[in-house]
């Protein structure tokens, strides 16, 4: 089992900055991919950035060149830097981590309980 512990969201305005943390923790063996989602009222869950497996990153679009997603592998965590924060940027964040873990290393999907980010004046 992998434990994801989000942790930086909150209220900002609109032009400012904020970062989020998510922590893995468990018995894991390696971790495949990593990296962020969020869902607003209304709307399906979206990437917003993320790790693939082979260790390049994908952004939305929406966010590219405002957004920064980076890790520590040694503690297995990642962050999302987010600048230039805008109204339509506020919403749920989820961490998400494809990982190898357990007594039998098996392959799964885990999910953060998510950061709530407000951007409003």
């Amino acid at each position: 089992q992998v434990q994801l512990v989000e942790s930086g969201g909150g209220l900002v305005q609109p032009g400012g900055s904020l970062r989020l943390s998510c922590a893995a923790s468990g018995n894991i063996f390696s971790i495949i991919t990593m990296g962020w989602y969020r869902q607003s009222p209304g709307k399906e869950r979206e990437l917003v950035a993320a790790f693939t497996s082979a260790g390049s990153t994908n952004y939305a679009d929406s966010v590219k060149g405002r957004f920064t997603i980076s890790r520590d592998n040694a503690k297995n965590t990642a962050y999302l830097q987010m600048n230039s924060l805008k109204p339509e940027d506020t919403a749920v964040y989820y961490c998400n981590t494809e990982a190898v873990a357990g007594w039998y290393r098996r392959k799964n999907t885990y999910w953060g309980q998510g950061t709530q980010v407000s951007v409003s004046s």
